[in-house]
């Protein structure tokens, strides 16, 4: 299946996706909201030195309306297009409109912004009609799995893409690192600097996203059109920590299940 719509025309699939998009009528109204919700500057306050330049919770509010609302066929084209220049790749990385819903004028502490979730019903809260946290879901559905021919748990992709589109708009919001078309490399806004003793388990759950091998074949064979893998991308195991041992049933507590793969090594 081609990515692009036409042949011999100029291929931007991220732009055939916006077209899609803005024939559906819901679609097009809430991917408005988003977009002028998370690009309308707030007014400045004298008592606030570092505020930021939107509203970040109404920014990232309306992107989980978006796509929680918005059926998976007209949504994930948005967020996972293939592309072959870096115009295309661009496209894609604003998808979310970084600089509101990513970004921050500093970067924190991924164990602060893994904290926070923890700390926020809407990042810990139960996912829709499952039985998970969105770091739980993350966790269980895109972990690197070494005896996988996709990496994925089970060869799934789309149960990893649904989780990852379920961690944006909470307070560990994902993204595309650069604008680099060939080299997917996803992160989250957040550094490990200055973070001392606990520098391994930052970098490790840093990892779980910057390394995820089963993410990034879920995102390229989605954007090839693929629903099992043809596209493989080998990332060396985080030396960090041990892999997690496998969740049955109940294994997990409601307050348990905000952890990351990387980090839940002892988690029983």
């Amino acid at each position: 299946m081609s990515p692009c719509s036409e042949a011999g025309k100029p291929c931007n699939p991220c732009l055939d996706a916006a077209k899609s998009c803005n024939l559906n009528e819901t679609c097009k109204r809430l991917r408005s909201a988003y977009n002028s919700i998370c690009s309308k500057a707030t007014p400045p306050q004298p008592t606030l030195a570092n505020q930021e330049p939107c509203s970040r919770k109404r920014c990232q509010k309306a992107l989980r309306q978006f796509f929680e609302r918005v059926s998976w066929e007209l949504s994930y084209p948005l967020l996972f297009c293939s592309c072959s220049d870096q115009a295309c790749a661009e496209r894609r990385r604003r998808t979310i409109v970084p600089s509101c819903s990513h970004q921050e004028r500093t970067r924190p502490s991924c164990l602060e912004l893994r904290a926070n979730c923890r700390s926020d019903a809407l990042c810990r809260d139960w996912v829709p009609f499952r039985k998970e946290s969105r770091l739980a879901d993350y966790h269980m559905n895109c972990r690197p799995t070494p005896h996988s021919v996709t990496s994925c748990p089970n060869e799934h992709f789309h149960g990893c893409l649904m989780a990852y589109v379920g961690l944006i708009g909470s307070d560990v919001t994902p993204n595309y690192s650069d604008s680099s078309p060939s080299n997917i490399s996803l992160s989250l806004w957040c550094s490990c600097r200055g973070t001392g003793a606990q520098e391994r388990e930052c970098e490790a759950f840093h990892r779980d996203f910057t390394h995820n091998s089963c993410l990034k074949n879920a995102i390229q064979s989605f954007g090839y059109g693929s629903d099992r893998g043809t596209l493989h991308v080998t990332e060396p195991p985080s030396t960090f920590l041990p892999p997690a041992p496998p969740l049955q049933g109940n294994t997990l507590k409601p307050l348990d299940n905000a952890c990351m793969f990387s980090t839940c090594a002892n988690l029983q």
